[in-house]
């Protein structure tokens, strides 16, 4: 598997969006810490090239992504407006779902993002129906064919619910990109620790799906395999598996300390497998972009975030009319 090769342009454009999260997501620790968030918070620090290299080769408004509750960065790279975003974490009448799904259920079925799921692993098997409506409207409805990226970590790749995920999808050769953000820790438990076959990339080999391991600090390595997971998906050949090693600098959540790995060991990562930073000194080589570029890319993300926060936290929370409302009754 080759690394992607981006012009000038596209290589920009990677960066501004691993910047963006980078940026969005310490407002959001911030706002959070000054009681403007509440419930859970999950950040996505450190994982940024992932959401960034996997859903820049996928088509908007024909493909489809779903994930778990760190769902923050995948919402921004599906290039949803970041008011709206921090407007749902804030929990206003302006969210992306009106107020009411907060940092863990946020949907957009206009961008093709379906969550945003609170269960562990529950978004799988939603990722392998996203997979069938996508080859049922092309088989029978003669609609465009699409495909489904299902996002899920190390610690969701131990549920049950993901192997019967799994057989489904290529039993039916359903298109679907099923992506494992290993970021090493499951909560506050190390893979290694946790899982008896701690290379993920292999969990598919009972059900025949094809997988391969991913450098997910790197943007365009996770490009690279992602051109290629999309040809494949695309090409009717069913389900691939993508296990991308990458790594998150904060707790689990805004509320886990992280004690169960050392100080010495994040800024090991920081200092040295830091996305951003190598894709900064990377476009400095290329010549791609100099300081002053990087300067002005800074200025324009931090300003953007910034109007973000002050949207959110002008307005106005929703109605309590709207506790009845969005609820779905059965009838027997």
């Amino acid at each position: 598997m080759e690394r992607h090769r981006p012009d000038r342009d596209e290589y920009r454009a990677f960066f501004r969006m691993m910047l963006l999260i980078r940026r969005f997501e310490e407002k959001a620790g911030q706002l959070y810490g000054m009681g403007l968030i509440g419930g859970f918070c999950h950040l996505y620090i450190g994982q940024e090239a992932v959401v960034t290299g996997l859903q820049s080769a996928i088509t908007p408004g024909r493909d489809s992504v779903v994930t778990g509750y760190r769902d923050h960065g995948h919402m921004l790279a599906c290039h949803i407006d970041p008011k709206v975003i921090m407007a749902e974490l804030t929990g206003r009448e302006a969210g992306i779902s009106r107020g009411k799904g907060g940092s863990m259920h946020m949907f957009s079925v206009e961008q093709g993002f379906f969550g945003g799921h609170g269960i562990v692993g529950a978004q799988v098997p939603i990722g392998a129906g996203l997979g069938f409506a996508h080859k049922y409207r092309q088989q029978v409805m003669g609609e465009e064919g699409g495909i489904a990226l299902a996002y899920f970590g190390d610690g969701a790749a131990n549920q049950g619910q993901v192997y019967e995920a799994f057989n489904m999808a290529e039993l039916w050769k359903l298109p679907v990109i099923f992506v494992i953000e290993n970021n090493q820790y499951a909560m506050g438990t190390s893979v290694n620790r946790a899982s008896a076959e701690d290379q993920l990339y292999r969990r598919g080999e009972s059900f025949r799906i094809e997988g391969m391991q991913v450098d997910g600090m790197d943007v365009l390595a996770v490009r690279g395999a992602a051109n290629m997971a999309v040809e494949w998906a695309r090409g009717g050949r069913g389900p691939i598996l993508l296990e991308m090693k990458t790594y998150r600098y904060r707790g689990h959540s805004m509320s886990d300390p992280a004690k169960y790995r050392s100080r010495e060991e994040v800024q090991t990562m920081r200092d040295n497998r830091d996305p951003i930073d190598m894709a900064r000194r990377e476009m400095l080589e290329l010549g791609f972009a100099d300081e002053a570029w990087f300067r002005d890319c800074e200025r324009q993300v931090k300003a953007e975030v910034a109007e973000a926060a002050d949207f959110a936290e002008q307005a106005p929370e929703p109605d309590l009319s709207e506790l009845t409302t969005d609820v779905l009754v059965g009838t027997y």
